[in-house]
């Protein structure tokens, strides 16, 4: 996953310190002009190159081979993109000027008596210290924006996805851990009540995906805050396509108009991608006997707790994604 390496960001007041202790152990190892050289250089290059890490440690938002827009829009359904491209922007010119002030002050280090030197290089030192504090908000917003990103789970959006969704207790997790290896298979978002459930399962040495969102697409989008709208919004980047699971025997606690609202409403925010309705729950009687797969106009009806039907709707939305590998051409 595109944020889980990302480096720790030090606070200005950790890189001031490392950057001066270490020109301060420098300068002891030499002497005259050549200490006061030698610990400008060393300073100004430890903070120019660990700010320059910083920034490059990131993907380049800006560009989609870095960011898929997947986990662009899920980054900015947890930080602000935006304000973050910015916080990197001020690092990169902080790094830039650090270098600037070596440029400027070390000819003025050569051809000097000592205690000259000595007090252009305390000009620089404060100089350099002046720039890394000023930009001491946005070392602060990186980490804590690294942070919130890192343990984000891992989804594969290259890989074909099919996103199951409907309201609780429908049977959708039950769904997913019966045609995947997904018991257990739960990580966290920081915008659900629950744990995504992400599972895996291969059709012809073809590897999908199947994902769960608990918290986001169960309820209705107006009951939905903006950043999980936001993240809603990431998932329509993600999905090749939906199944809407529905109960017809209401026994999820959901009235059965309800749910059939539900399923129209992802229907219309998914209208790029196969939307399939399924009817779980079909061994209880009352279904059959209230005629009520008819009146929801299901594409496929299925039980998950007898399995009957199962790997029906799983080859139904393999074949709905019609997944073509990329093979390597001859040379």
């Amino acid at each position: 996953m595109i944020f889980e390496d990302l480096p720790t960001t030090p606070t200005s007041e950790e890189l001031i310190d490392k950057a001066f202790s270490r020109a301060s152990r420098s300068g002891k190892a030499k002497g005259g002009l050549e200490a006061q050289q030698s610990m400008l250089q060393v300073a100004a290059n430890i903070i120019s190159d660990n700010l320059e890490n910083v920034v490059t440690a990131w993907p380049d938002f800006a560009y989609e081979d870095d960011v898929h827009p997947f986990y662009y829009e899920l980054a900015d359904a947890i930080v602000d993109v935006d304000r973050l491209r910015q916080s990197l922007s001020e690092v990169m010119w902080a790094s830039r000027k650090a270098r600037e002030i070596h440029e400027e002050y070390q000819p003025k280090l050569r051809k000097t008596d000592v205690d000259t030197a000595r007090k252009h290089r305390k000009q620089a030192f404060a100089r350099l210290a002046d720039i890394v504090e000023q930009i001491d908000d946005e070392l602060i917003y990186i980490n804590k924006s690294r942070n919130d990103l890192r343990d984000l789970p891992e989804i594969n959006p290259e890989e074909p996805t099919i996103v199951v969704a409907g309201y609780p207790n429908v049977g959708k997790s039950s769904f997913v851990n019966d045609i995947t290896n997904a018991r257990g298979e739960t990580a966290s978002y920081p915008f659900t009540t629950r744990g995504i459930g992400l599972g895996h399962f291969e059709r012809d040495h073809i590897r999908y995906q199947i994902v769960d969102t608990p918290g986001l697409l169960d309820r209705p989008a107006d009951e939905r805050n903006e950043i999980e709208s936001q993240a809603v919004s990431a998932i329509e980047h993600l999905a090749d396509c939906m199944l809407v699971m529905i109960d017809p025997s209401a026994e999820c606690g959901y009235p059965l108009g309800s749910q059939l609202e539900l399923r129209d409403s992802i229907a219309s925010q998914f209208e790029d991608v196969p939307v399939l309705t399924i009817a779980n729950k079909v061994d209880r009687r009352e279904v059959w006997d209230e005629g009520l797969i008819d009146e929801m106009a299901a594409d496929y009806s299925m039980s998950v707790e007898t399995g009957a039907d199962v790997e029906t709707v799983v080859e139904a939305a393999v074949e709905a994604i019609d997944h073509e590998p990329e093979l390597p051409f001859d040379e």
